[in-house]
């Protein structure tokens, strides 16, 4: 089968690689219908992520359809259409049980980071009948995709880690797709002011199609000073770290209000300075969370009632032989537009 593989920071190819097979009966053979890129990949391929090895294949989102299950998979058989969760949970663990899945004993983040991922013609899903969700008859598959990763990440990570509510006013740092799935999922708690912060008007304009009330480009470096502006003086009740570079870091939690929270979602490859001789007596909070897909089920429905619009993060389209293509998009996002992609296999 053909597969995008990571040979080293910078390093990546499309090329042939063996098509999986069942190494454990809990297992699932998946041919993959439609996956994407997420930034994760891109911090990947930047070396952000050293355990991830060379000649791995990377990816961990997708809709596709069984191709083989093993003996111990009992909610799906071959055939089925399924969501395929970046996490992956044995559903026993004691981290399992406490809906921390993404700290599973026997998965987590393991596709397309320890195992082999989803930008491939096949993927092998372990633990198969916790990990992955049944796609209905005449679902958006497409949309779906967003349920892989986004949707669950900013709410899960951003969203509900940084106790939004209503009336808040919130900043979000970041109108990539993580940033934007963070704005769409928020709204469901009603904060009053939504600040979407990027140095991509772009973006900034899409956002607030999307819900932003205001936007702030930091081209200029004087996005800290423009929130304080409009928040006379006080700071937002909840920053929001959607990028994953100290800088980013460090501005959310210079504008987060006494007794703020600062809820990071970034993949940071790098050392952010913790400003304590100014944060020490301000009664913030700071969470760090890597998604657990805990709230795909609820999220899944709101997506499948129309409540919540994930196509409208899908940009564009491309062929799964034109993945390069893809990427060379994807990491060009500012001049090309471009928020989530589709490829399809």
């Amino acid at each position: 089968m053909k597969a995008l593989v990571y040979h080293g920071p910078g390093k990546k190819n499309w090329e042939e690689k063996p098509k999986p097979t069942i190494q454990e009966p809990t297992d699932a053979v998946v041919k993959i219908l439609k996956t994407t890129i997420c930034g994760t990949d891109l911090h990947i391929l930047k070396g952000d992520v050293p355990e991830v090895e060379d000649g791995r294949i990377i990816g961990h989102e997708g809709v596709g359809v069984i191709e083989e299950v093993g003996g111990a998979v009992s909610h799906f058989k071959k055939g089925d259409h399924v969501l395929i969760s970046c996490i992956t949970s044995c559903g026993k663990c004691e981290y399992c049980k406490k809906a921390m899945y993404s700290h599973c004993e026997n998965g987590g983040w393991i596709l397309g980071h320890l195992i082999d991922g989803t930008q491939a013609e096949y993927v092998r899903i372990p633990y198969a009948d916790t990990s992955l969700y049944l796609v209905p008859a005449g679902a958006d598959e497409e949309a779906l995709v967003m349920l892989s990763d986004i949707l669950p990440t900013g709410f899960e990570c951003g969203v509900l880690k940084g106790k939004v509510k209503p009336g808040d006013t919130i900043a979000i740092v970041g109108a990539g797709p993580i940033g934007m799935a963070t704005l769409l999922t928020a709204q469901f708690f009603a904060p009053a002011e939504i600040i979407m912060i990027d140095v991509d008007d772009n973006r900034l304009e899409v956002a607030k199609t999307f819900g932003a009330t205001h936007t702030i480009n930091n081209s200029d470096g004087k996005a800290l000073e423009k929130v304080m502006e409009f928040t006379d003086n006080r700071g937002v009740d909840t920053a929001i770290e959607a990028v994953g570079i100290p800088g980013t870091f460090e501005l959310c939690a210079a504008m987060a209000t006494a007794g703020g929270y600062i809820a990071n979602i970034g993949v940071h490859g790098k050392s952010a300075t913790l400003h304590l001789e100014t944060l020490w007596a301000h009664n913030v909070t700071i969470t760090t969370r890597l998604v657990d897909t805990e709230t795909t089920p609820m999220l899944f429905k709101n997506v499948q009632s129309g409540k919540l619009d994930a196509r409208q993060l899908i940009t564009h389209h491309f062929k799964l032989d034109q993945i390069m293509e893809a990427y060379e998009t994807f990491q060009n996002a500012e001049k090309e537009k471009a928020l989530k992609v589709i490829i399809s296999g």
